[in-house]
């Protein structure tokens, strides 16, 4: 599979990895079993991913212990990345409460360290990021963490960590229906060697071309807009959602052209943005791991990019 380095100074990693968001059964709806989780996780990695993002708040440490589960026995080939979250879900900013963090991480992970620790979004309490950062750095230095970096933030944050230590990754919602990012933040962030990891690169599956405008989520599911403390997803809003299934029929015909599926095409897109640019593609089924997994070598020519920016512009 094509490769991008993490970081100015990192390793090599797929361009397609596996995101366990959906590992954690609290969001997508409940697991079948960890065990089909693992075997999709495991799918993933023997079709060409090289490593699994996760993090602490993904069903309060059930996806990092599941991803714990699914890498024993190969860690040597599998990267692990995971993410500490504000106190309003997660542990907390503080310096005190980011170093409990990571080591509770890898209890869970059954891990002596990760290859990516990163700051879940940003801290409204007022814990000074100047603070958070350094103790990111620390962790780094003390190798509980090869690399770190953050989720959900902008230049200026990323600007304001930069003076106190490497910042190796930004992972942001990027795909072709939320393309904030694309003009500004990623050429920027390729200038430095920042990786940019895309979360979300098949718009919570409408890019799979699965979903159908009539399609009804269930209450436990966040893309419903009925969880308790959910608004309404913009992606999933009434008269948005069934426009952006128009819009996604539309690249599936593109992808049928050229004998590749609609999630394929999506994800490659995001691998063609920018030499820095990585998708994060979650499943809990086998099948459609090995699929996002076959994104990472779908190489798209000018003619058929600008084909996909036509609808999506």
């Amino acid at each position: 599979m094509t490769t991008r380095r993490l970081g100015p100074e990192g390793p090599a990693i797929s361009a397609v990895g596996f995101g366990a968001w959906e590992a954690g059964g609290d969001a997508w709806g409940p697991n079948e079993s960890d065990e089909r989780v693992i075997e999709a996780m495991q799918a993933g990695l023997d079709a060409g991913m090289n490593w699994i993002d996760t993090a602490e708040v993904y069903g309060k440490g059930v996806s990092e212990r599941i991803v714990g589960r699914a890498v024993r026995g190969r860690r040597d080939q599998t990267l692990v990345f995971t993410k500490v979250a504000p106190s309003t879900e997660g542990s907390g900013f503080r310096p005190s409460e980011v170093a409990a963090a990571i080591r509770a991480s890898l209890r869970r992970l059954d891990l002596d360290y990760v290859d990516l620790y990163q700051l879940h979004w940003p801290d409204e309490s007022g814990v000074p990021l100047e603070d958070t950062w350094g103790a990111m750095v620390a962790i780094r230095d003390e190798g509980l963490a090869r690399n770190v970096g953050v989720s959900n933030f902008d230049r200026a944050l990323v600007e304001s960590c930069d003076p106190i230590g490497r910042v190796d990754s930004v992972q942001n919602e990027f795909s072709l229906l939320d393309q904030d990012d694309r003009a500004e933040l990623v050429p920027w962030l390729a200038e430095r060697g920042i990786t940019y990891l895309a979360y979300s690169p098949l718009a919570a599956g409408i890019l799979t071309g699965a979903l159908r405008a009539d399609h009804v989520f269930s209450d436990d599911d966040w893309r419903s807009g009925r969880r308790d403390d959910d608004e309404h997803p913009e992606l999933f809003r009434p008269g948005v959602f069934e426009s952006n299934v128009a819009k996604a029929d539309r690249l599936a015909q593109i992808a049928t052209a050229r004998g590749t599926t609609t999630a394929s095409l999506a994800l490659a897109w995001i691998v063609a943005v920018s030499s820095t640019t990585v998708a994060i593609a979650g499943s809990r089924n086998p099948d459609h791991a090995r699929s996002n997994a076959a994104a990472g070598d779908l190489a798209l020519e000018p003619n058929v990019l600008a084909e996909i920016d036509s609808i999506f512009a």
